[in-house]
């Protein structure tokens, strides 16, 4: 059964798109899931730019004005499996996009993968909104701070009147400020649970620059291990860190407890 997960959130600028990249290279890379993601941001796309495919003949776009099939936009990213869909850089290819398909559109991938990942416009407008209705279950990607938070509490109250299932609450770009909300004031003002707090990482920032997950280009930075825990959670594995070299040194010459 395919699985349609909508990634929400209520600004621009909070790193949705970079949530979206990472957890399904995880998804695909260590869980061997197939996995599509699709920029559903149809006026100002990223997700595409964010994964290096600047010149993609065939996007969204096209398939939602009806002159291509929804298979033909299908790029395959990386060896592990990731598949990608992506949306038009070009203004022009705007007209006549009709983003009330989008639902439809995406029932055609039903079979073809595990996992599907959309990837939505901030905001509750039109796009955001068709997002929500293809989607089965949604994850709202936030940062630690009031404004932000706000727009998620209205986003939350849409998802819930439009029967869709909240998975929960990505708390991102997090850093040791006094004045940053925490996970419980967070989940207070949501009333969801918080699922994942990603860390401020340079390295997100130095592997968008390359364009490539944090996952694959620093595997062991702190952001790209907290990747790794929120895809083990969505796709409902557990997840054991492995141990370094020197850990597991120390592990061997640890007194052992002998039970009495």
């Amino acid at each position: 059964m395919t699985r349609v997960i909508g990634i929400i959130s209520g600004k621009g600028g909070v790193g949705k798109t970079t949530v979206v990249a990472n957890l399904g290279s995880v998804i695909a890379q260590k869980f061997k899931k197939d996995v599509i993601v699709i920029d559903c941001n149809i006026s100002t796309s990223h997700l595409g730019l964010y994964l290096g495919l600047y010149y993609t003949p065939v996007t969204l776009n096209q398939v939602l004005t009806g002159d291509a099939h929804i298979d033909d936009a299908i790029y395959q990213y990386h060896i592990h499996g990731l598949r990608v869909i992506p949306a038009s850089l070009s203004f022009s290819d705007l007209k006549g996009v009709d983003i009330a398909k989008l639902k439809s559109t995406i029932k055609k991938l039903f079979g073809k993968a595990d996992i599907i990942l959309l990837d939505a416009a901030p905001g509750l407008g039109r796009e955001a909104m068709a997002t929500v209705k293809a989607a089965d279950e949604v994850v709202f990607v936030n940062t630690p701070f009031v404004p932000s938070t706000m727009d998620i509490i209205k986003c939350h109250q849409v998802a819930n009147e439009m029967g869709v299932k909240s998975l929960g609450v990505v708390l991102n770009m997090v850093g040791k400020d006094k004045y940053e909300l925490t996970n419980k004031e967070v989940e207070e003002l949501i009333e969801l649970p918080v699922i994942s707090t990603i860390p401020m990482d340079k390295n997100v920032l130095r592997s968008l620059a390359l364009k490539m997950p944090v996952v694959l280009f620093s595997p062991n930075s702190p952001s790209s291990k907290e990747f790794v825990r929120l895809a083990a959670k969505i796709v409902g594995e557990e997840y054991i860190e492995p141990k370094g070299m020197f850990s597991g040194i120390l592990e061997f010459f640890r007194p052992k407890r002998t039970e009495k």
